[in-house]
């Protein structure tokens, strides 16, 4: 008897001494396993974030020990905290500067939708300005809430084609922010 537990393989063909599956899958796969996240953190749900990273939580066991500092070598955008209107155009360029495939996640009521700070100065939600895959709730949330958020990021990437950042309604979502398209 044995305490190692396997992971689902993708969907695909099998035999004796072979797998068959498609590309898309086998890309999906891998990069579910090796998420990057760039933390964008301004306030107390950074603090949360460092917590995620810590010991208890860990959230190496799920591929993300890597934090990266640099917007080309990441692939979560994670914006934690109030983020002021004049910070809106610095986070703007710094998920522009990120290559594809990219995720978005809005950690806090602050990044999310402003929170309790309803003024001319803070921005009402990252959403206005950059698209935003997943939304993580709280005021600061907990790390157990930011390691589902990188759970449901995991499953969008694994089931993502690698020809949806081609597609047009993608297009469309990023002309619909500003952002130009670059073709590729």
């Amino acid at each position: 008897m044995s305490d190692i537990k396997m992971g689902e393989a993708p969907d695909g063909f099998e035999g004796a001494g072979f797998f068959a599956t498609s590309l898309d899958q086998v890309v999906g796969l891998a990069r579910s396993h090796s998420l990057w996240p760039l933390p964008f953190a301004t306030s107390c749900c950074g603090i949360e974030f460092m917590a995620t990273m810590g010991s208890h939580y860990d959230i190496s066991r799920f591929g993300s020990e890597r934090p990266s500092f640099s917007p080309r070598q990441a692939d979560i955008l994670m914006v934690m905290g109030t983020i002021a209107k004049k910070m809106g155009p610095i986070v703007k360029q710094v998920y522009q500067q990120m290559a594809e495939p990219k995720w978005v996640m809005a950690v806090g009521a602050c990044a999310s939708s402003g929170g309790i700070f309803d003024s001319y100065s803070v921005l009402q939600g990252i959403d206005r300005i950059i698209p935003v895959d997943v939304y993580v709730p709280g005021c600061p949330p907990r790390p157990e809430q930011i390691l589902d958020a990188l759970m449901e990021l995991k499953k969008m990437a694994r089931s993502e084609t690698t020809r949806r950042r081609n597609e047009p309604e993608y297009k469309a979502l990023l002309e619909s922010y500003n952002i130009p398209v670059l073709e590729g």
